[in-house]
């Protein structure tokens, strides 16, 4: 289990990803086994979650390319990698163990949001909606119960807290951050993207609820960056018990969720330690994610 990286030329080292620079414009993304619940990141890794992460997200990469560009260049363990690699000083430290865990990716000047697109109301979504009727400060239809479509998917970005919770941002804070355009154009390639997968999904046998994409801009073009619709960022519903009006079954870290929530932790740090069955069954549902939306058994 790699829960931390430490290679040289580190540049950032975020709730689950170690980042690090090889020139160019270029940088190795490791995604760890780290995982974070309520923005707090937990003691406690789960197996395989990075290699889920990373593949996943390459996965996702590709077969959004065509609605919006994105940063991936090549898996850190793919024969194409080398060149990138060739004369850093991350080379010599790049164990095969972390290099399937990592993804080289073009350097870009990130957006500091998340573009959160919901298709069902959910989460902390459904929280606020039993208190006041509204998401993300947005009156929606009354009426609605756990787990239902919305009639369109609707956008709800948030700030990116380095450290902390993330906060809700109106339309207006979107705009003062990005600009009216960009404030537009990221609203629309977040929900273009979201229905590709959606429909996707659907095919495989999962249901997107929802999900949280990060944007930069690499040559002066809009390009998604981070991860893309992985257990971590998203809701996947198994659509075989799919049915509104109570909680899902999931392949993501609900699970997780559900058990802290349970042991009445207060969303702050120190979070408490996760039993072995936890994890085991965590990493069973990522991997089994994996499976069911690509075909393919890690």
């Amino acid at each position: 289990m790699i829960l931390e990286t430490q290679m040289p030329e580190i540049l950032h080292r975020g709730k689950v990803r170690d980042t690090y620079g090889l020139g160019g414009g270029h940088l190795l993304m490791v995604a760890t086994d780290r995982i974070s619940a309520f923005d707090v990141v937990l003691p406690t890794g789960i197996t395989d979650k990075g290699l889920v992460l990373n593949r996943i997200s390459a996965f996702w990469f590709d077969l959004t390319k065509d609605v919006v560009p994105n940063h991936l260049i090549c898996l850190a363990d793919s024969p194409e990698a080398a060149q990138y690699l060739k004369g850093s000083s991350i080379a010599d430290a790049l164990t095969p163990e972390i290099a399937r865990q990592s993804m080289v990716v073009k350097r870009a000047e990130r957006l500091d949001l998340e573009c959160i697109v919901r298709g069902y109301i959910t989460g902390s979504a459904w929280g606020e909606y039993r208190r006041q009727g509204t998401v993300s400060g947005k009156k929606v239809e009354e009426g609605m119960v756990e787990g239902q479509a919305f009639p369109e998917p609707i956008f709800t970005p948030t700030t990116k807290a380095e450290e902390g919770h993330d906060e809700n941002m109106t339309d207006e804070e979107v705009i003062d951050m990005v600009g009216a355009d960009m404030a537009r154009r990221l609203e629309d390639v977040s929900k273009a993207v979201f229905k590709v997968a959606h429909d996707f999904a659907k095919q495989r046998g999962i249901v997107l609820a929802d999900t949280k994409m990060e944007f930069g801009i690499i040559d002066g073009e809009l390009t998604l960056i981070d991860e893309l619709l992985t257990p971590d960022s998203s809701r996947f519903w198994d659509a075989a018990g799919y049915a509104p009006g109570k909680s899902q079954p999931n392949y993501d870290k609900q699970f997780v969720r559900d058990w802290l929530d349970a042991q009445g932790w207060d969303h702050e740090p120190p979070a408490p330690e996760l039993p072995d069955d936890v994890v085991a069954k965590t990493s069973e549902r990522y991997r089994e994610a994996y499976y069911k939306l690509t075909g393919t058994r890690l």
